[in-house]
């Protein structure tokens, strides 16, 4: 009976929302949909200049969704991520950059394997400047890319995040035999080398 209290409480504990990572001074916020949030947050991870990156759900109408009603595709939410850094050492421009060469950007409520609205891509801008960065870099992406598919990619005012369960955060860290197995298999890299060539993002 002990044992299975405690299975029961750790089982209840990475269910719970994860706690949304504090700003540091002098940090800012962007947020990015772009399919499976695991790999948003392992890709971004890897930016030089990036603090944090939590996993999370936004873009919809219901108040503190769990990860089974945002998979059901009736909450309207993204899943997503929030992506803290220092505007010093990288741009948000530089980010939107990023963003784009990790995504794919032609197809509507889908990434890869994934098809839903929750798996729609979407850049959320936060104030008047992030809104003019991001559609800045779509237009240089329309003008530059190497594919002839035309961008479907949302830019939408950011509204309420809600972190997904602790379970889901750093995910590509504590499952990564899973994680990789599910990137390799939903051919998320082949199919973004396939779109940008040289310019491809991976990991």
């Amino acid at each position: 009976m002990r044992l299975l209290a405690a299975l029961l409480a750790s089982l209840a504990t990475a269910c719970l929302a994860a706690e949304a990572p504090k700003i540091p001074p002098g940090a800012a916020v962007a947020t990015f949909a772009g399919g499976c949030f695991w790999c948003m947050e392992s890709d971004f991870d890897e930016v030089p200049g990036v603090l944090a990156t939590i996993s999370g759900y936004t873009g919809g109408h219901t108040v503190n969704p769990t990860y089974e009603e945002v998979s059901s595709g009736t909450t309207g939410h993204a899943e997503s991520v929030e992506v803290i850094y220092d505007p010093k050492k990288v741009s948000y421009e530089k980010l939107l950059d990023y963003y784009w060469v990790h995504i794919d950007p032609t197809v509507k409520d889908r990434q890869f394997c994934d098809v839903g609205s929750q798996y729609r891509t979407a850049i959320f801008y936060h104030d008047e400047a992030q809104r003019k960065a991001a559609e800045a870099s779509k237009r240089r992406i329309e003008a530059t890319k190497p594919f002839k598919a035309p961008i479907v990619t949302a830019i939408e005012m950011a509204g309420p995040f809600y972190p997904a369960e602790e379970y889901h955060q750093d995910f590509y860290k504590k499952n990564p035999v899973r994680y990789q197995f599910y990137r390799k298999g939903c051919g998320r890299d082949a199919r973004v080398k396939e779109l940008w060539g040289a310019r491809a993002g991976g990991h």
